[in-house]
C-alpha cells in the first residue's frame, strides 16, 4: 500500500511539473517594454495554432530585446521580427503557422503580420491594433489573425508609443518610431529605439479568454496593411543587418 501511494503522489507530482512549465497552456503574457509594461490575454480555445506559435517564440526568448520596428499612426505598432544586441538583426523564424482569422481587428487587439498575398505566411512579427481595422484588416490577404487582447491600462501605453515621431532608417524600418532623437552624428541605439525587453508568460489559465466582435464578412479595402518586411526591402542604401546602429544621418516623416 505504501509503494503503491508513494507512486501514486510521485505521478501526480511529476504531472503538476509538467503543467507548470509547459507553455502550451499560457494565456496571459506579460509584455516589458523601455515604454511601460502591459499584458496580453491570449486567445488559446479559438485560435490555438497562432498561439502555439507565439508562445513557440517566447519559449525560444526570441522577443527578449526585440523592437518596434514600424508605427503608422492611428492603425498600428508592429514588432517581432528584429532584435537589438549590439547592432539591429533579425530575429529567429520558424515554419509559418496557418491562417486563423475568426476575430476582428477592433482597437486592443494583438493579430499576426504576414507576407504581401500570402495567407499562411505569419512567423514571428505581430502588431497592435491601435483603431478599428477590421476594414481592411479582416478580409484582405485572406484575414490578419487576431489572436489576443491587451488588457488592464496596456493601451495607453501603446497609444504613447504610436503618437511618436517616425524615422525613414531605410529598408524595412521606413516607419520606425524612436523614443528619443539621437543628437547630430550620434548612432541610434536602443537608447533611442522603442525596445521590447521580453515577453513572458505569466498566467496558464485557459479560461481567462474574453469575447470579441467576430471577423466581418465585407469586400477588402486597399489601404496600408501590417505585412512582414526583411532588412532586403526598399532602394536605400540601408541593406545590410545591423546598419540600423551605424545610421549618423536619418529623416523624420
Amino acid at each position: 500500500m505504501m509503494k503503491f501511494l508513494n507512486f501514486y503522489l510521485t505521478t501526480v507530482l511529476f504531472a503538476g511539473l509538467l503543467t507548470l512549465s509547459s507553455p502550451s497552456n499560457a494565456t496571459i503574457v506579460l509584455f516589458k517594454t523601455s515604454m511601460g509594461d502591459f499584458e496580453v490575454n491570449l486567445l488559446d480555445n479559438d485560435t490555438p495554432e497562432t498561439v502555439t506559435n507565439f508562445l513557440a517564440y517566447i519559449e525560444a526568448d526570441a522577443y527578449s530585446n526585440s523592437i518596434v520596428h514600424r508605427k503608422v499612426e492611428q492603425f498600428i505598432v508592429q514588432g517581432g521580427g528584429f532584435i537589438y544586441t549590439d547592432e539591429v538583426e533579425e530575429s529567429v523564424t520558424f515554419d509559418p503557422v496557418i491562417n486563423e482569422p475568426v476575430f476582428s481587428n477592433v482597437r486592443g487587439t494583438i493579430a499576426m503580420a504576414k507576407q504581401p498575398g500570402k495567407e499562411n505566411s505569419a512567423t514571428n512579427q505581430w502588431f497592435f491594433n491601435v483603431a478599428n481595422n477590421s476594414v481592411p484588416l479582416d478580409n484582405d490577404n485572406g484575414g490578419y489573425t487576431v489572436f489576443g487582447v491587451v488588457i488592464g491600462n496596456g493601451m495607453e501605453i501603446i497609444d504613447v508609443i504610436n503618437t511618436l515621431s517616425i524615422y525613414n532608417l531605410g529598408g524595412a524600418f521606413g516607419e520606425t518610431p524612436l523614443q528619443s532623437e539621437p543628437a547630430e552624428g550620434e548612432f541610434v541605439t536602443d537608447e533611442h529605439l522603442v525596445m521590447i525587453e521580453s515577453v513572458t508568460v505569466v498566467n496558464n489559465n485557459k479560461d481567462t479568454q474574453p469575447e470579441l466582435p467576430p471577423k466581418q464578412e465585407e469586400p477588402p479595402v486597399f489601404l496600408p496593411t501590417p505585412e512582414e518586411k526583411d532588412s532586403s526591402g526598399g532602394s536605400s542604401g540601408f541593406l545590410l543587418l545591423g546598419a540600423l546602429a551605424c545610421i549618423r544621418v536619418f529623416r523624420r516623416n
